[in-house]
């Protein structure tokens, strides 16, 4: 039986100033409109709730503290209101998401990834391993517990944000897990044509190399959005460009012209027998892999700041009343 899941590549905008709901609840509305046009599965940009930290790529580390201050304030917490309301979203629509969000947990911001099922449920929270340059004064660094591919009702899922999809072993990671569909989240409207350039030739080289289809989205900025972050004409540069929300085939091939500007979903029908079709000329973990050459050592463990030894069970031994003062 053939196999076609109709993908959205969702290009946005935040909603920024208000109490961070306003960009979770855009989200629901894109979903909800992303179903009235028959779609299945639909991606979001990078960090997308409530908006990704623009300011630390054009602000020194010493200006930072104030709007780091007000992104804690804005995170969400999961599971938490936010994702309760994208998980009402999902169950009405019967639609898979993966949704990019700054996550607060307690003291520290991660860059993090969700996948939701068709039926609202929260199939993987993965973090971030290494945020990016300017990102490492925002975020802590992810572990190896998120680096999986995941079954849904879309197909099996994997995802990476920004330049993770630079680091080749952590790509290996999801296709030596047969992922059938890649989906890839960046900021956009950073740094200009060249990110965008870039951003073309990684999505669709893991394409190529993975056999899978590859459901890329990134942010956009409006102009009085750019102005009201840069502050200052000299700084609004730098906001500009670095947009390319595109889906490709397990053949490297684009479906659909790609966004470069503007709000928008770029929406294609995905064909599994081209997966198959590509992985039997080179399935890079199957018939053209070499493991008695080459092979990759994954350590899933989560990352723990203590371990307990002693009677008893040791995750009962130290609890936190998030209720407390």
């Amino acid at each position: 039986m053939p196999r076609i899941v109709r993908a959205a590549a969702i290009q946005i905008s935040p909603v920024l100033g208000d109490d961070g709901l306003g960009t979770a609840r855009k989200v629901c509305q894109a979903i909800r409109d992303a179903a009235e046009k028959g779609v299945n599965l639909a991606v979001f940009p990078e960090t997308f709730v409530p908006y990704y930290p623009y300011f630390s790529f054009i602000q020194p580390a010493f200006r930072l503290g104030g709007e780091h201050l007000e992104l804690y304030e804005r995170a969400i917490v999961i599971p938490g209101p936010v994702t309760d309301m994208v998980a009402e979203a999902v169950r009405d629509t019967g639609m898979v998401v993966v949704l990019g969000v700054n996550e607060r947990d307690f003291g520290t911001l991660y860059n993090t990834q969700i996948i939701f099922d068709a039926t609202g449920e929260i199939l993987l929270k993965r973090r971030k391993i290494t945020p990016t340059y300017h990102e490492r004064m925002i975020w802590g660094q992810g572990d190896g517990s998120g680096l999986k591919v995941v079954g849904s009702a879309a197909g099996r899922i994997g995802a990476l944000a920004c330049w993770e999809h630079y680091n080749p072993l952590a790509r290996y990671a999801l296709m030596t897990q047969h992922e059938e569909i890649h989906c890839a989240q960046f900021p956009g409207s950073l740094v200009g044509q060249i990110f965008a350039d870039q951003m073309e030739v990684t999505i669709r080289h893991h394409a190529l190399e993975s056999g899978c289809f590859v459901v890329n989205a990134t942010g956009w900025l409006t102009d009085d959005q750019i102005r009201d972050i840069a502050r200052d004409p000299a700084l609004e540069g730098p906001l500009r460009g670095g947009c390319f929300t595109a889906i490709v085939s397990p053949e490297g091939k684009l479906l659909g012209a790609p966004l470069t500007e503007g709000e928008g979903m770029v929406i294609a029908d995905l064909d599994f027998a081209l997966i198959t079709k590509r992985k039997r000329m080179m399935d890079s973990v199957g018939h053209y892999a070499r493991p008695e050459l080459l092979s990759l050592l994954q350590d899933r463990c989560p990352v723990l700041t203590v371990r307990y030894t002693g009677e008893g069970d040791p995750s009962s031994a130290f609890t936190i009343d998030e209720t407390a003062p």
